[in-house]
């Protein structure tokens, strides 16, 4: 398994992680507010099990091995190392906090690329320590969030010698901004969604700075503010950094590249008056300072800061442009002898395509389906039209602005299908429509042209036929949707809408939700998770295919819920393509679960790979997958909203 996890930079909001967790003493101390974000930049590994050890493989600079390092997985052990301090260190560190609470063997990491430079503010150590959980994580299915991660990454990192703030092993989120809030112990996390591209550049000021005495001399501000010079480093570090903050998070929203540029000059300008004299020897930075007025980078950027916890380590600017910061980065490296890196923020990759299958037998509904597809029974929808269900389907899919619809079909079905969308009633039939009927028919046409039919030669299960529209999603998020499912929201915004808003905002994979009770809940797939808004969004950390009731009762239960309720799929997802990846090879190695080659198992490992959202939609399905379910849903379906 391939594993990468970038360094961290904060954008804003340095030393507020712990300066608000003095909260737990003086309650009148400001919470912390930062913004950071992953970089381009970090540690490349491919990592898999291990009987009995930690064993970690590194490159030098030069391309050369270095000889393994190995401890053996006892906690005595392990803890030992990690007390040694060194590279090294937070791995054991990691390794001993995993065995603390779960039980594991071993694990091999091969770190084959560290392209992170190390002590310059990026939080190289936490990329480790993430680096290590997620590996446990993945490859023994702790069921662990990206949260999760990020928290035993923390912990395995203070069991070192390091005592590092809050927010470095934000880097677990991976190459998008995230906004972390710091109240004594409790640490919230947004996620924020850039509407345009913002172009940075990353600056390694080639000097020294002590972050130790840094930070030392800076808690002696806190608790309680007895001095002027005290009162001007809670003041900055409180109330000033949390109205910055707030303004730059509005900023890349909008993508407003100036405005950031400004906030950040504005954040310099207020640490080094109320925050530098704290611990001049440190903070005065001299060779930070000297980059930030290089005369002949003004005209590429629009400002810039230090990073981290500021002075001569590592600095920060953002570009006009994509060849303004290449220009920038040419300036740094020729006049001024510095190291740079390039960071680009990119908005969220919007969702243009739908995938709907619709080739399966409809085995529970026979003989009808000897006659007719299930996806086109009737169905009357609550304007009192009737039409074929696989229409309602597409109706969803475009009313939440997908662009393009595939639907998976049989060969010898797909003329019944185009009969729909591409092929106009005969003349004489078309003239006895009334006029609002034959504006639906050439909506109809209209819609066909957004349609392709795939072909699904042989049926061999729900994850075959959803890789069948591998080459026509191509590399994009796709949104996919059951053939044999209706939605109705009880909202304004549609089922499908609800999902995307999700996506498009958090960037991560998304299935839709509902409760549903312990009876039902052997008939869908079903999920468990933490909740990361309140009866609204759930991290995942398990995707179960029709469990049995007590299955659901022992490890599906999510808090809040009523005992005898579950969350299950809604029949909506929105999917990296790195899905279609899992399902070749389980097609390649004829993995097949009750015969079949399904997408539950592929969805949990998308999950454990790059984290996974359910989203309890505010709406309801209607199934026609059997007989008494298509009677309900006559019913239901039309009543709906």
């Amino acid at each position: 398994m391939k594993i990468f996890v970038p360094g961290r930079i904060c954008l804003f909001g340095e030393h507020s992680d712990w300066a608000g967790g003095y909260r737990r003493v003086n309650a009148e101390i400001e919470k912390g507010h930062a913004i950071i974000t992953g970089t381009n930049q970090g540690l490349h590994a491919e990592v898999k099990p291990h009987p009995t050890k930690l064993v970690i493989h590194s490159v030098l600079e030069d391309g050369s091995r270095k000889e393994p390092y190995e401890v053996v997985m006892e906690p005595e052990a392990l803890l030992a190392a990690a007390q040694q301090g060194g590279f090294y260190s937070y791995a054991a560190g990691v390794a001993y906090q995993v065995m603390t609470h779960y039980r594991v063997r071993g694990l091999e990491i091969d770190n084959t690329l560290t392209d992170l430079p190390v002590k310059k503010g990026l939080s190289s150590s936490a990329a480790v320590c993430v680096l290590v959980a997620r590996a446990f994580n993945r490859i023994y299915d702790l069921k662990l969030t990206i949260r999760g991660e990020m928290e035993l990454a923390y912990w395995g990192e203070i069991t070192t010698p390091s005592r590092c703030g809050r927010l470095d092993q934000g880097c677990a989120y991976g190459n998008r901004p995230i906004l972390m809030t710091f109240d004594g112990d409790r640490i919230d996390v947004k996620e924020i969604s850039v509407s345009k591209e913002l172009h940075f550049v990353i600056v390694d000021l080639c000097a020294e700075k002590d972050t130790r005495e840094i930070l030392n001399r800076l808690n002696r501000c806190y608790p309680f503010a007895e001095t002027p010079l005290q009162r001007d480093v809670q003041e900055c570090l409180g109330p000033i950094n949390t109205a910055i903050v707030a303004e730059t998070e509005q900023a890349l929203r909008q993508g407003d590249a100036a405005r950031i540029g400004t906030l950040m000059t504005r954040a310099q300008a207020e640490f080094d008056q109320r925050v530098a004299p704290a611990c001049p020897s440190q903070l005065t930075a001299p060779v930070l300072h000297k980059l930030l007025n290089h005369a002949p980078l003004q005209p590429h950027v629009f400002g810039g800061k230090g990073v981290g916890s500021q002075g001569d380590g590592s600095a920060q600017l953002i570009a006009k442009s994509a060849e303004s910061q290449q220009q920038a980065i040419e300036i740094i490296e020729r006049d001024l002898d510095m190291k740079c890196l390039s960071l680009t923020l990119r908005p969220g990759r919007r969702v243009r395509k739908a995938v709907i299958p619709a080739a399966g037998f409809g085995t529970r509904l026979f003989p009808a389906t000897k006659a007719v597809k299930k996806e086109l029974f009737p169905v009357i929808d609550r304007h009192g039209r009737a039409k074929p269900v696989i229409l309602a389907i597409v109706e969803e899919a475009l009313s939440a602005g997908i662009e393009e619809v595939a639907i998976i079909v049989q060969r010898s079905d797909q003329k019944m299908f185009e009969e729909i969308f591409c092929t106009p009633p005969p003349i004489e039939n078309f003239n006895k429509l009334s006029r609002e009927n034959q504006d639906y028919c050439k909506y109809l046409m209209e819609i066909g042209h957004r349609i392709t039919f795939l072909s699904q030669e042989v049926q061999e299960g729900f994850g075959h036929a959803v890789y069948c529209a591998h080459r026509w999603v191509g590399d994009e998020p796709f949104m996919l949707l059951l053939g044999d499912h209706l939605y109705g929201s009880d909202i304004d915004i549609s089922c499908s809408r609800q999902l995307l808003d999700v996506y498009e905002r958090t960037g991560q994979n998304v299935v839709g939700v509902k409760r549903t009770p312990a009876r039902e809940v052997q008939s869908f797939g079903c999920v468990t998770g933490t909740w990361e808004t309140p009866d609204a969004v759930l991290n995942l950390s398990e995707f179960s295919e029709k469990p049995t009731p007590e299955y659901a009762a022992q490890h599906l239960q999510v808090e809040g819920l009523d005992p005898a309720e579950f969350l299950t799929v809604f029949g909506q997802y929105v999917l990296n393509p790195k899905l279609f990846d899992f399902l070749e090879e389980h097609i390649r190695l004829n993995m097949r679960e009750r015969g079949e080659f399904q997408l539950t198992s592929c969805l949990d490992r998308l999950r454990q790979e790059e984290g996974f959202l359910g989203v309890v939609v505010r709406g309801r399905r209607f199934d026609i997958g059997s007989p008494d379910a298509y009677r309900q849903t006559l019913w239901d379906f039309r009543n709906a909203g």
